[in-house]
């Protein structure tokens, strides 16, 4: 190593989630996002040629200074640790309970809300004074709530977009496969029409629904809106004020500063 050559500090934030996993690089700033489809069965060694691969791609060195990682699949947990340990050579934090990042939650179990969502509330607080929505557009499409003390007091899950269309198709002989594109019109004049007005309006007029319900019960909120369909319906929803992409990622990067003030502190 030359003389005088400063490494930056790199903390790699991994979201695991049933259906894709987002990995994201931050110096400062998010200097790379990577999204692939979560494969439970695979080892430290498979997912570190995965990840080295990604970085090499985008210039990225394949190091880290520390790793924080929400996961709802819990089968992930011992090959994540590994991967930090063997391959980044870097500290793990595992998010899962709003106690370890000093944010109150009164849920039942409080255990039981999943650590991306806890990250979501931490982010949106970031952002913007509570009382809060955070939509998360996943697998499933998941509602957190923030009152206005800043306590997570729970939300809702529904079916995501794509999990409600393979149902319709896998149930019906004659609807052909679509693509997730909101129509101009309500009324379609094609089948492809039809049920894009059902699935994008519909499923928009749902979320819309959720969102005022959900708002009035904490006596008027904002509502932002993230995961990877939350783009497609930010401009469908009346109620959805932004979309922020990384919302889970910068709530990552706050649970790894807060973990690491309380350990000091504790």
């Amino acid at each position: 190593m030359g003389a005088g050559l400063i490494i930056r500090p790199m903390l790699w934030a991994i979201d695991v989630g049933n259906t894709n996993t987002v990995v994201g690089v931050w110096d400062g700033r998010w200097v790379a996002v990577w999204r692939f489809g979560t494969n439970s069965a695979e080892t430290e060694d498979e997912l570190a040629v995965k990840l080295k691969g990604f970085a090499d791609l985008a210039g990225v060195p394949f190091r880290a200074s520390g790793v924080a990682v929400a996961s709802v699949v819990p089968r992930m947990d011992h090959d994540l640790q590994r991967l930090c340990e063997k391959w980044l050579h870097a500290p793990s934090f595992f998010l899962t309970a709003g106690d370890q990042v000093g944010l109150p939650v009164e849920y039942d179990p409080p255990h039981a809300v999943g650590a991306d969502r806890i990250a979501n509330a931490l982010a949106a607080l970031a952002l913007i004074e509570p009382p809060l929505v955070v939509v998360d557009f996943g697998t499933a499409t998941t509602f957190d709530a923030v009152s206005r003390d800043g306590v997570y007091v729970g939300g809702a899950i529904l079916p995501g977009p794509t999990v409600s269309m393979e149902a319709l198709f896998t149930r019906t002989a004659k609807l052909p496969q679509i693509p997730l594109v909101a129509p101009e019109r309500a009324i379609g004049t094609s089948t492809v029409a039809s049920i894009q007005s059902g699935v994008m309006l519909g499923y928009a007029g749902a979320i819309d629904a959720l969102a005022s319900r959900i708002s009035s019960e904490l006596g008027g909120a904002r509502v932002l809106s993230t995961g990877g369909l939350g783009g497609i319906f930010v401009g469908l929803c009346d109620q959805i004020e932004r979309y922020e992409p990384n919302l889970t990622l910068d709530g990552l990067r706050i649970a790894w500063e807060r973990s690491g003030t309380l350990r000091r502190d504790g």
